[in-house]
């Protein structure tokens, strides 16, 4: 079984401010992947950032290490406290407008190429601690303040 975590935030204002996305995996019980990274924006688009493009990012960054490393026919839980990506991935919530909107468009391209769909389950933000860590973790490198998060 593959359990997989992802975060995001966008401090110290959002949207606008700098964002940041966290993930880990687990296969068979055993951590085997994790990342903790900025959100780059395109060239000329540097304030188009969100908390929502932040967990977006995290969640795409999970269905890519799974594709790349051939296990997307395994069973996978992927787990969020994001209500908005995982409704919109499970197709219960239609994209609107927004920010994210490019991200979540290739998130859900690259969500259609798994073999095995994973499950998608939304979690209450105190139960997605790791993630919640390593997606502040490349901020906290970077000096960026905390204004709407506390610091992990």
């Amino acid at each position: 079984m593959i359990e997989a975590y992802f975060d995001g935030c966008c401090e110290p204002v959002n949207p606008g401010g700098t964002a940041s996305y966290g993930a880990v995996i687990f296969v068979d019980g055993e951590r085997v992947w994790e990342c903790s990274e900025l959100f780059v924006p395109v060239l000329g688009k540097e304030k188009h950032t969100s908390n929502n493009v932040a967990k977006y990012s995290g969640f795409l960054s999970i269905l890519e290490w799974l594709l790349a490393n051939n296990l997307d026919t395994r069973p996978t839980r992927i787990h969020g406290d994001s209500k908005l990506v995982i409704e919109q991935m499970l197709s219960n919530w239609r994209m609107k407008k927004g920010f994210y909107i490019p991200v979540a468009k290739k998130a859900k391209e690259t969500l259609s190429k798994f073999r095995k769909k994973p499950k998608l389950i939304w979690i209450p933000r105190e139960k997605n601690d790791i993630a919640d860590e390593l997606s502040k973790a490349e901020l906290k490198k970077a000096g960026v303040e905390f204004r709407i998060q506390p610091e992990a």
